[in-house]
């Protein structure tokens, strides 16, 4: 995907496209793209959340998973208490 494309792409998200939005959070996904995934989660996308979720967990990044259990997602939550859990 060219930079011109990923750009209108982020357009079509930030007007409300579902389908940009859910291309968005596959392409963060396959990307490993943390800092993507968490600005389209705080924009609402649950699947944005789930993504972050399962990546932080593989990556293991407990910052990631207890900001996201402090706001109350109880996957992130866990996730945290198995990856401290020792």
């Amino acid at each position: 995907m060219t930079d011109p494309e990923y750009d209108a792409l982020h357009e079509r998200a930030d007007r409300g496209d579902r389908d940009a939005v859910d291309e968005l959070v596959e392409l963060a996904g396959e990307r490993g793209d943390l800092a993507e995934l968490r600005r389209l989660s705080d924009r609402g996308s649950r699947d944005a959340t789930d993504q972050l979720v399962q990546l932080a967990g593989e990556l293991g990044d407990l910052a990631e998973l207890r900001r996201l259990a402090e706001k109350g997602n109880r996957d992130a939550a866990d996730v945290y208490a198995e990856l401290t859990e020792g």
